[in-house]
């Protein structure tokens, strides 16, 4: 086996073995890893456009009864410190994005065991009956299963009602590694790596679109990290005619600031920044029924994910107006509009505004009045 001969094939946008994909990462050099996954980039997104998205990651609650030991965020029911968001908070965190310029709440909580799909299918009417413009990227897997589990319900049925009340995607949250070793050592209260992904499957069949991710660098192998690209592709590859699936692939770092998992010394995130380009490469290498890779600047910040536009990546993600989980972990890299158009400048691309759906948005007026004020600043 040979990295060239490797690397030629996933030009051909072959499919690679996880075996493969593991040979690349720990045999090839970071700069034909780089050079394979740029010129891929091209083929699925060609031209010098990277994309952005303004949202706002607000939680429905912090109780979780899934007690993973890599989250700082979740409290146990009954805990001082836990809450369930209200409408009037809501108001004010959307009518804050809408003034940011934004239009979609990615929405996101713990396993609450009173919260079951009448919560969610009324708290999704309300929001869109006050905001009709307002997209609710909102869930995951793991939250599906929970809810599934409390209606002694399917997958699909749950998926169905809540698209009818107001989901419009799903996010790929929960993922981890999608392997059973590992999710039993560090999320074992959550969804098993099958469950996941027949979720994911569900809501490919019902039309929604949905994302997907990778939390590495604490326990798991190598082979289970390509194995994980493995089954995304897979999944992928059976989504229904027509169907967006997976719109994108976003891996991050394993943030390990006050976790169970550092305080039991059993992993602490050493991932370097060589180490997470290379996965960005080979996200891009392994995935070639994906068409976006985005760089999480969140975890790894700005220098290294501009790196990452130059190794696969085509997107940048989010300013995000709020996020609690990763950040609760030690994740506190933050970006304005400005910023995240600067940083994509800086390292060669045309910074453009989209949506969820990776359509294009025209920067909102209040954005374009700010860089119009900034640049006659700089006249002066």
């Amino acid at each position: 086996m040979r990295s060239s001969e490797l690397l030629q094939r996933a030009l051909n946008r072959e499919f690679l073995s996880a075996e493969e994909g593991v040979y690349l990462l720990e045999q090839a050099s970071t700069g034909e890893l780089m050079y394979t996954a740029n010129k891929l980039r091209q083929i699925h997104v060609p031209g010098d456009v990277v994309t952005w998205i303004i949202d706002r990651n607000s939680n429905t609650t912090n109780v979780c009864i899934a007690n993973c030991k890599f989250c700082n965020f979740y409290r146990r029911p009954g805990h001082e410190e836990s809450y369930i968001t209200s409408i009037e908070e809501y108001k004010t965190k959307i009518e804050e994005l809408f003034r940011f310029g934004g239009e979609q709440l990615l929405l996101q909580g713990g396993h609450h065991p009173d919260l079951g799909l009448e919560y969610y299918c009324q708290l999704f009417r309300e929001l869109k009956s006050l905001y009709p413009n307002l997209k609710l990227h909102a869930l995951g897997p793991p939250e599906i299963a929970h809810v599934t589990k409390l209606e002694k319900s399917t997958h699909r049925e749950v998926l169905l009602a809540l698209k009818e009340a107001g989901l419009d995607s799903l996010p790929g949250a929960g993922a981890e590694i999608l392997s059973d070793r590992v999710r039993r050592l560090i999320s074992k209260g959550k969804c098993g790596s099958k469950e996941w992904l027949d979720i994911m499957r569900a809501a490919h069949q019902i039309g929604l679109t949905t994302s997907a991710t990778m939390m590495f660098g604490h326990i798991e192998t190598n082979l289970e990290r390509m194995q994980h690209l493995v089954d995304i592709r897979q999944v992928q590859s059976e989504k229904p005619e027509g169907a967006k699936g997976f719109i994108a692939f976003i891996p991050w770092p394993f943030q390990d600031e006050d976790t169970i998992l550092k305080r039991l010394k059993r992993a602490r995130n050493t991932c370097t920044g060589d180490e997470y380009v290379r996965m960005i490469a080979l996200s891009r290498i392994m995935l070639p029924n994906v068409q976006n890779i985005q760089a999480s600047w969140l975890t790894v910040g700005k220098q290294i994910a501009q790196v990452c536009l130059h190794s696969g990546a085509n997107d940048f993600g989010s300013i995000m107006i709020e996020e609690n989980v990763v950040s609760a972990a030690g994740a506190n890299f933050r970006f304005t509009a400005a910023g995240i158009q600067q940083a994509i400048r800086d390292a060669g691309f045309v910074p453009q505004l989209r949506n969820q759906q990776y359509e294009f948005r025209e920067l909102p007026a209040n954005i374009l009045q700010q860089q119009l004020d900034h640049s006659t600043m700089e006249v002066d």
